[in-house]
This record gives C-alpha cells, structure tokens and sequence, in this order.
C-alpha cells in the first residue's frame, strides 16, 4: 500500500469516528434527551475544553518522547472505548463527564493526523501543500459518510427502511434507545483506526534526546512563545474566534432544520425528514473547497484566504436566517455550499499555515495550540456564550427557539471578526514560501 493511499485511509477514519456523532448531538440532546439550552452548551463545551490542553500537551510529546504514530493509536483506542459509555447515561451532568474524557482522548488526534501526515509526506519527498489536500479530502468523505450512516440508523424519520430495519436490530442488540447507535458505530471504528494505526511509517520525536537549553525548551513549551511574535499572535487569537464560529455550526445546524417539523407546513418536508442528508452538503462542498486550497495558498497568501472565509462564515449564518424548507429551500442548501469554503480556508488552510511557517523542531506542538486555540478556547466561547444566550433571549413562549434570530446574531459576530482580521493581522505573503513547503 503506498504512502498516500495509507494516509488517505488515516484521514477517512479520523473523522468519519467524529463526523458519526458530531451533527447530530444536538437532536440527541435536545429532541431526544429534551436537555435546556444551557444543559446542552456544557455538554458540548467539552469539544473546547478537551482541545484546551490536550492537544498542545501531547503535540510536545510526540515533539519530545513517543512516536507520534503510537502515540495517535492509544489515543484513538482510549476513544472509541469512552464512546461505548456514553448511552448508559441519561443525566447531563454525568454525560458532561465522560463525554470530556473521551473528547480529551480524541480533540490531540486532529492536530496529531495533521502533523502525522506532514512529516511522513515530508519523509518521503513529497509537497505538503500539494499532495496534503487531496488526502484530507477523504477526511471530508470519512465525515459525510458517518452521518449518512448515522441518518439512516439512527434516526427514526430515515427515508431508508433498510437503514432504520438495520438502527433497530443494533438497538435490540445494545439494549438502548436507535438514537445511540452513533456512539456505537463511532466506537468501533476509533478502535479500529486505532490498531491500524500503530502499523504507520515510524515518526520518532525530532527533539528526543537533544538539549534544548532553558527549561521551556526543556518541557517542549517552545512553541508557546510563538504568542509573542505579533502577527502569530493576532493569528492565533482569530483562529480562537472563528472556531467559536464552527461551534455553533456544529452544536445547532442538524437541530435548526430538524426544529422546522414544529412548524405544521414543513413537518413533512425533506429537510426534516432527511436534515443529516441535508448538513452532509456542508461535508460534500469541503471536498470541492480543500483541492482549491493550494491555488489560493499560492496565489493570495494566509491573510485574504482567511478573509475569505470569514466572510463565508457570515453568508453562512445570514443564509440559514432566512431559509426555509419550501420557498426559500435555496438559501439552505447554499448556506451549506458556502460552509466548505468557511471552513476548509480557515481550518485547513491555517493548519498549512503554521507547517509552512513554523521551524520542524516545533511543528507537532504548534499544530497543539493551533488546535487548543480553535476547538480549545474558541469552542467553549462558542458553546457557552451561544447556549447562555439561546435560553435567555432567544427562547419563545412555546419553548421553541427564535432560529431566524440565532443565526443572525451569529453573522453578525462573524462580519466583526472578518472586519478586524482585515485591520490587525500583517502578513507579507511570499509564493515561494508555500512552493517550498516539502522542506
């Protein structure tokens, strides 16, 4: 098997394991769980508050003292096994707990895949901002093929009899309820990514055995004085911004259009029989968007490529605020469309970023705080802030919620971000920087 062809198989299964579970927590915990606006933001705070430490902490790891390969494996494993609990527990406060285990588990396994990938690709000669999309593409494919799975398994509205006949028996089998067959399905492919995964191209740590003069450099911390440099510094607070932006995207896209079935003229429509289907465009306009992300890289450089995607971010929002699933259905399936731009020239193209600008010594733990940054900090902004604000201003009389309102206030929050990235972040863009990225 070649290198690539191992590595796409890595990147499928890294987030077809998140992608199971991800879009649809939300029905899980509102539709089926019937947990308050606050109750759900905690338990979907623990993405950030898994991302805070985690990631930058074994990012010097893997810089310092284990093979990143093996390091992935147990982490993926320690996963997939937290995610088989997770349908024994019916109070939030409990799920709260363990579903922070195991995103202490998974959120490093981002970053790690990243910098796991550059450097076999970089070990083996090949263009990291070449040949890296193309693989990270099939991460994309990973994630729209689980929630797929999980709409037609694990969802009682699926269109699909073959489907929900399968949901059914893996409910009898398990003992639970079909809307935790995606905690199931999740846990034994994180397992399973998990050994494959220890069968990897060895990646020992660049800085085992080397002095490294203070004790900062001496703990792997190295990375952190990036804070100090001005424009990575401006870089990495706007990163912490627009992953508060994903945040809510993920916590309340699959519960928007399942919300509309409240709605008597729409409860038969597809948008809510089939909304997963309907999020997984989101997924498939990824791969579209990732395969673009060299051009832009080259031809106009990290500051406007953000800027791109910033202000996808709010026609995102601004689309879903408006859209419905009859006459202004359009709105959103382009809502959806324009989220493969908002996130791939953000995430994707901000992971570039650092691997093309940071020094290799560091490369793994600075991957870290990018990740502790976005999904850290970011999320948990993102979660609480949006939940504490749903239940007290956006909460109607009939306990539905004000979804028109919601994503409005959230474009909004998206064009203040775009407007003062575009005034405070100072890049000189340099194509030959990117052309050069093998080395």
């Amino acid at each position: 098997m070649s290198i690539k062809l191992r590595l796409t198989v890595l990147s499928f299964f890294q987030f077809f394991v998140w992608g199971a579970w991800l879009t649809t927590l939300g029905s899980y915990g509102f539709g089926f769980k019937h947990w308050t606006g606050a109750q759900f933001g905690a338990v979907f705070s623990t993405l950030g508050l898994g991302s805070l430490v985690m990631p930058a902490l074994v990012g010097i790891i893997a810089d310092r003292w284990m093979n990143a390969e093996k390091l992935y494996a147990i982490l993926h494993i320690l996963y997939g096994l937290t995610l088989f609990v997770l349908p024994f527990i019916d109070e939030p406060n409990t799920f709260f707990w363990v579903l922070l285990v195991s995103m202490c588990f998974y959120m490093p396994t981002i970053a790690l895949s990243n910098s796991l990938s550059y450097r076999i690709l970089v070990d083996n000669q090949l263009n990291v901002v070449k040949v890296f999309p193309p693989i990270r593409v099939w991460g994309t494919v990973g994630f729209i093929a689980a929630m797929w799975t999980t709409n037609l398994i694990s969802d009682p509205q699926s269109p699909w009899d073959a489907g929900k006949a399968i949901g059914e028996q893996l409910a009898a089998l398990t003992g639970h309820a079909i809307n935790a067959n995606q905690f199931y399905v999740a846990g034994v492919f994180a397992v399973v990514l998990g050994i494959y995964s220890f069968f990897l191209p060895a990646c020992t740590p660049q800085n085992r055995g080397k002095a490294m003069g203070s004790w900062i450099d001496n703990l792997g911390l190295r990375a952190f004085k990036l804070l100090g440099n001005y424009k990575m510094a401006i870089f990495f607070l706007f990163s912490m911004f627009l992953g508060a932006a994903l945040q809510l995207t993920n916590m309340y896209g699959d519960t928007y259009l399942k919300d509309f079935e409240k709605i008597p003229q729409y409860a038969e429509s597809l948008v809510v029989k089939s909304s997963t289907m309907i999020i997984s465009i989101s997924q498939i306009s990824e791969t579209l968007f990732i395969l673009a992300i060299p051009f832009f890289m080259k031809r106009f450089g990290i500051k406007k490529v953000m800027l791109i995607s910033m202000f996808a971010w709010v026609l995102r929002f601004g689309l879903f605020s408006f859209g419905n699933p009859e006459g202004l259905l359009w709105m959103i399936i382009l809502s959806n469309i324009v989220y493969g731009m908002a996130f791939d020239f953000f995430n994707i193209s901000g992971s570039l970023f650092v691997e093309t600008t940071i020094e290799p010594e560091i490369r793994s733990s600075a991957q870290g705080l990018f990740m502790m940054m976005t999904n850290g900090f970011g999320a948990i902004m993102g979660s609480i802030v949006s939940g504490w604000m749903i239940d007290k201003y956006y909460l109607l009389a009939d306990g539905s919620k004000d979804w028109p309102g919601i994503w409005m206030v959230f474009a909004i929050y998206a064009l203040f971000i775009a407007v003062f990235f575009g005034l405070l972040f100072r890049h000189k863009h340099n194509p030959a920087e990117v052309a050069n990225a093998a080395h």
